[in-house]
């Protein structure tokens, strides 16, 4: 079929036409152009003077599908954004759908790639969802200084797995709009330092370290609730960890150094399987170069002081070191960065042993190859990143400026970020987590905890075999009684018929990416089976714990460790293994249908979306 759509041209057409909708505080300007003319357009509100200057036209005609490599090469469409004003301006560039002539049908998003180059940086190529859905389709947003200009070029081509049906004959016409505001909000790293109170602040000369007991530290961002660990003197970033563990797995195979690390590449992993890949427009929120010290230290906790440097690692994501935990309490061992659960620490003991913090706030000593603990991913926030509202609570976490969604009514759930909640399900058990977009279009969810019956943890064993199928023990209840009974048919119909799941081995001392992959370049699948509903898997973005041990069940992973047993994830967050007959909690996961659309809510625990078939 992909054959047939290359040689047919001339049925395929993209037409581009942009129109300009500049939004300044409570004023509108409704401005428009077919790209003749004068191609200038200037709104003054105040001292804010925004330009939108456009260069090319962009012309796509009689486009055939392309591959990434090649669509790159198209000369796309051009524009600049210049502030001739006084002040900061706040900015989103949106991609909005114009209506079609008679007789005309539209090309699918899924069937359009695009890349976004600014200031001469291409910095994304991705499908046209992952902007989301009309006329929520951003294509980039930032801050604007005075005298300053932004470069834009714009490519879109159609995806060379596009088929016939999908694009044939079909037009994709669209229009630019550009919002734009004063800067509203306080740098993270004001607010934080402003509204904790300077007894419970500890700073080292470098670091200005957040401690108390509980304090109002908590940030919403990218579906994740993180902890604002502390604040860097000079540079003014702040930098968060995650409040839970988002996944377990073992720190390397043989080594406790950081760098070159399994558990380095997980982090930074920017595939759709990994940490930063599955953050929400990282470029515009976290410092991707930032330092890690991860130097040796065999010191226990209280007289830690600050690594000198030994080793370091650059990069976008890491873990806390030792110090750093340390620090949390003023220099003591037990803070609020101890949530119950076992988590790994970037800290090595010596060349054997890695640190990890267990459920009492002591850290121990663990096998880099043998121990497969929790993962809690900490960043550094760039220092112009804003809070916009929240009071830094559990239950109202301070909102970044670019992440603070408030109207989602109709938005496509495809189009947002692992870890946010949604209301699946009936009864107890209906609160499950966005875990990423695998398969292109659809979104794969898990249940926030394990199933309950009663208020009573459901196990049952996984089956004969360590072969996970739709006909085995766990497969038959998660296919059947689990659909019926637990989901219902108006949640049930949003579920896509068939699912791959992957039944990898991983055993001690080998890649987590084995779980999936046949080695760790990724090139093949390992041993997979169709199922509508199944479970997570060893490594799994959303397979960690999100309470404390007391609130936790042991759960199934899909995971095999070796001819007779699987892995479990336990309460505290360690990953061990055990035969199928054993009887522990279920994690139901699945991919919702790419036309399940967003009714309510705002993604977050305390409000998640509520949706329905489009």
């Amino acid at each position: 079929m992909k054959e047939a759509i290359k040689k047919n041209k001339k049925f395929i057409i993209i037409g581009l036409v942009i129109i300009i909708l500049l939004l300044i505080g409570l004023a509108f300007a409704y401005l428009t152009t077919t790209l003749q003319g004068d191609k200038e357009y200037l709104v003054r509100a105040g001292t804010l003077d925004l330009v939108l200057e456009e260069g090319n036209e962009l012309t796509l005609e009689k486009q055939i599908p392309l591959e990434d490599s090649e669509g790159m090469k198209l000369d796309g469409f051009n524009f600049s954004i210049v502030n001739n004003g006084k002040i900061d301006t706040d900015y989103t560039i949106y991609l909005d759908d114009l209506p079609l002539n008679e007789g005309e049908s539209r090309i699918p998003d899924s069937s359009i790639r695009y890349s976004l180059t600014r200031n001469d940086e291409t910095f994304m190529t991705r499908n046209m969802t992952t902007m989301g859905s009309n006329p929520n389709r951003r294509v980039d947003f930032g801050t604007i200084s005075p005298d300053e200009t932004i470069n834009y070029t714009l490519k879109i081509w159609i995806d060379y797995d596009a088929t016939t049906e999908e694009a044939s004959g079909k037009v994709f016409k669209g229009k630019l709009r550009v919002v734009a505001t004063q800067s509203v909000g306080e740098e993270t790293s004001t607010v934080l330092l402003e509204n904790i109170p300077k007894e419970n602040q500890y700073d080292d000369g470098t670091d200005t370290f957040i401690t108390g007991e509980d304090p109002n530290n908590y940030i919403w961002y990218s579906g994740k609730l993180w902890r604002a660990v502390s604040v860097n003197n000079e540079e003014k970033t702040t930098k968060l960890v995650t409040q839970w563990n988002i996944s377990a797995i073992s720190y390397d195979d043989n080594s406790s150094a950081f760098e070159g690390s399994y558990m380095e590449e997980w982090l930074n992993d920017t595939s759709v399987d990994g940490f930063l890949g599955n953050l929400r427009d990282y470029e515009n929120f976290i410092v991707t170069d930032a330092v890690w010290d991860a130097t040796m230290d065999d010191r226990e906790l209280g007289s830690i002081t600050r690594p000198n440097g030994t080793a370091t690692v650059t990069d976008a994501v890491g873990l806390l070191n030792t110090y750093e935990y340390q620090s949390s309490k003023n220099k003591e061992t037990n803070s609020y960065l101890n949530n119950g659960l076992y988590w790994w620490t970037l800290t090595p003991y010596d060349s054997l042993y890695v640190r990890y913090v267990i459920d009492d706030g002591l850290t121990y000593l663990g096998l880099p190859s043998s121990f497969s603990f929790g993962i809690r991913p900490t960043i550094n926030l760039k220092s112009d990143v804003k809070i916009v509202d929240g009071n830094g609570t559990e239950n109202n976490p301070y909102r970044l400026e670019g992440d603070n969604d408030t109207n989602l009514n109709g938005i496509l759930l495809n189009t947002r970020y692992s870890g946010e909640y949604i209301t699946f399900g009936t009864g107890e058990n209906n609160l499950y987590r966005i875990l990423s977009h695998e398969t292109e279009g659809l979104t794969k969810i898990t249940s926030d905890k394990s199933l309950k019956d009663s208020g009573v943890w459901k196990t049952m064993s996984f089956g004969d075999t360590t072969t996970f199928s739709n006909i085995n023990t766990i497969g038959t209840f998660l296919n059947g009684e689990y659909l019926t009974s637990y989901v219902g048919n108006d949640y049930a119909n949003m579920i896509e018929d068939s699912t791959t799941w992957y039944s990898g081995t991983v055993g001690d001392s080998v890649s987590y990416k084995l779980a999936k992959y046949m080695d760790a370049s990724m090139a093949r699948y390992v041993t997979s089976t169709e199922s509508k509903v199944g479970l997570l898997r060893y490594g799994e973005l959303m397979s960690g714990q999100f309470e404390s041990y007391q609130n936790n069940a042991y759960y199934w992973l899909l995971t095999i460790y070796d001819d007779t047993s699987l892995r479990i994830v336990d309460n505290y967050n360690q990953v061990s293994n055990f035969q199928p007959s054993g009887s522990w909690g279920i994690r139901p996961s699945l991919n919702l249908k790419s036309n399940v659309v967003i009714t309510g809510g705002l993604g977050t625990k305390e409000n998640p979306f509520t949706l329905e078939l489009e």
